[in-house]
């Protein structure tokens, strides 16, 4: 007689540092036994959980209304409370002399976001252009670009002018901002969602010792022990929650 094993809750979240907390919690808890863990960039980890090859992703919040069903399952987020350092228009120029804005591939919301800031509140009208990889180095008088996540690292004395997306939107909102939120495109049991916020919590209670074998592996162009602690803010709070519905109704506007 052969005894079907239980399937595994399949898992997508991003690779980047300022999700090495999550991965680390997930890693080293009782919980990886039950999940299939994958590793991918924002716009995957979003294009896995509309297609519905994934259960429950770590997904950037500009594609929630994209999904036919949703649960945002986690006390948990990748959010910012004024600076991220890690989402940035980076430019030649200023805001008001910006033609064009190159757009991360790699990224939904932070494009989302870049958009809504243009419109509501920069009152700048750039045309947008698609990008596949390399596109940094098309930089110039006219044309601005927005880089997320690791690539930015050092970034920030290469160009003129320099714009924290999230500072932008808090500077304008004052209220934090949601870049990801786990998400489920189906109901997860209560017990599972329980002991995934509690290998998420542990992941980020031991940030001290992940950041210690971070360094070890890589030689980051950032302070990694401010940037975890400081510039990502993990917790997804009333507050957070707020903005996360004030984000969307901007971004509906917006395509209207």
């Amino acid at each position: 007689m052969t005894i079907n094993k239980k399937e595994k809750i399949k898992v997508s979240v991003v690779s980047y540092l300022n999700s090495q907390p999550f991965v680390y919690g997930l890693q080293h808890s009782d919980i990886i036994h039950d999940i299939d863990l994958q590793l991918d960039i924002p716009s995957v980890c979003a294009k896995k959980l509309i297609e519905g090859t994934v259960d429950i992703g770590l997904i950037p919040v500009a594609v929630i209304p994209e999904l036919k069903e949703y649960y945002i399952i986690s006390d948990y987020c990748i959010g910012a409370v004024g600076k991220v350092s890690s989402v940035m228009l980076y430019s030649q120029v200023p805001l008001k002399k910006i033609k064009n804005i190159l757009l991360d591939y790699q990224s939904r919301t932070s494009v989302a976001l870049v958009k809504v800031l243009s419109h509501h509140f920069w009152k700048i009208t750039p045309t947008w252009l698609e990008t596949s990889s390399n596109y940094e180095d098309k930089i110039n008088i006219e044309t601005a670009a927005v880089i997320i996540g690791d690539r930015t690292f050092g970034l920030e004395k290469k160009y003129a002018f320099t714009y924290d997306l999230a500072e932008e939107w808090q500077k304008y909102t004052h209220l934090p901002f949601v870049f990801a939120c786990w998400v489920a495109n189906k109901k997860i049991s209560p017990i599972f969602t329980n002991n995934f916020n509690k290998a998420l919590k542990m992941g980020l209670d031991n940030r001290p010792q992940l950041i210690i074998e971070l360094i070890q592996k890589a030689n980051y162009t950032i302070d990694v022990d401010t940037y975890l602690h400081k510039n990502i803010s993990y917790s997804y709070n009333d507050e957070k929650q707020r903005a996360l519905t004030l984000f969307l109704k901007y971004l509906d506007a917006l395509y209207l």
